[in-house]
């Protein structure tokens, strides 16, 4: 049975409505390519799947930046893809190039994904899960996280990243049917994934719509609102005490709606968002997570610092979770990371 007392971690705190000062941060792709010992873990596993497959590796890699940093949070090491690839579609990294998939753009290409074998492929990131809760410090959250169905959707048809998604959307406006089925599917895998990793210890969840952005207006309440609502609702039905944070990456105006429509716990705001903005129609409402420029990271000093005290005085005094606007770049002198949180851990209002 899940504990669901009060929760005393001040991420999960944070995400229960509370204002702390300082408020707790973390910082999205903490884990990665920036740490040497993550790029020397990275040789020795193979490829990038590899490591998001292999329990003590993917363990590993968590580890790493709350050795040197004192986390609020880990978030579990993986990736969105796995889903797509639990599915049965064909799914590789290509060093220097990014992901590459098969295309599913037919019915028939469509029919070829079963989500029967879901837990038994995705058994060993449950299992990280698992290890990463009894191995994070007591006070430190464990994130789990997915992609959401929009964005997992670009990349099963497109076969890749995309600059315009053309693929996508010839298939979202001209086979509908065939296009709301691929929806339906990624809700459901997805919802399934999260709850897996809630019964295996995590503690929050956060759904990263990363190109929620490229939709249109008209289609973002059906492609982006609407499959996260009912991940929404059903974490809150199936697991009720667990949080879950959503991140409609580069959605402007649009973000207030999908807080409103979807009742997500927490709204993860890209470097875009006004600071000002965010603080007057969006923390009322939830807690607000964010979202210092990545670059800015990269640059450091008193820039950086500048850039952080902004954030924190026009943010700090609601409920917040310091971040930055998207993942941490491979090129950020791990120095600045220390920089910042020290910067962040030493506010006081």
């Amino acid at each position: 049975m899940t504990d669901r007392s009060p929760p005393t971690k001040r991420y999960l705190r944070a995400l229960a409505g509370e204002t702390l000062t300082p408020p707790p941060f973390w910082l999205m792709r903490q884990a990665g390519r920036y740490l040497p010992e993550y790029r020397e873990t990275r040789t020795r596993a193979g490829s990038f799947l590899d490591v998001c497959y292999n329990p003590a590796l993917a363990t590993e890699v968590t580890l790493q930046p709350l050795r040197r940093y004192d986390f609020d949070a880990a978030i579990l090491f993986s990736d969105i893809l796995v889903v797509p690839d639990a599915l049965g579609q064909k799914v590789t990294f290509r060093e220097g190039e990014g992901p590459a998939l098969t295309p599913i753009r037919s019915a028939s290409d469509l029919n070829g994904l079963t989500i029967s074998g879901l837990h038994q492929h995705l058994a060993p990131v449950y299992e990280t899960v698992k290890t990463l809760s009894k191995a994070i410090p007591p006070t430190t959250a464990l994130i789990g996280f997915a992609g959401a169905p929009w964005t997992v959707a670009t990349y099963m048809v497109e076969g890749g990243g995309s600059k315009d998604f053309a693929h996508t959307k010839r298939l979202m406006w001209s086979e509908p049917e065939i296009f709301a089925r691929m929806m339906e599917l990624l809700t459901t895998a997805t919802g399934d994934y999260l709850i897996r990793q809630i019964d295996h210890g995590a503690e929050a969840i956060q759904v990263f719509d990363t190109w929620a952005g490229t939709l249109p207006e008209d289609q973002f309440e059906r492609w982006a609102i609407a499959p996260m609502r009912t991940l929404v609702e059903r974490i809150r039905s199936e697991r009720p005490g667990i949080p879950v944070v959503g991140f409609p990456r580069q959605a402007g105006i649009l973000y207030e709606r999908y807080v409103t429509e979807t009742g997500v716990d927490g709204i993860s705001l890209d470097s875009s968002v006004p600071l000002a903005w965010a603080a007057e129609r969006l923390q009322p409402k939830c807690t607000v997570q964010g979202n210092l420029d990545p670059i800015l990271l990269v640059a450091g000093g008193a820039a950086l610092d500048a850039g952080i005290d902004h954030i924190l005085r026009t943010l700090g005094h609601g409920p917040f979770i310091f971040n930055l606007g998207h993942g941490i770049v491979p090129q950020t002198p791990p120095e600045n990371v220390a920089r910042l949180a020290e910067r962040v851990k030493g506010w006081r209002g």
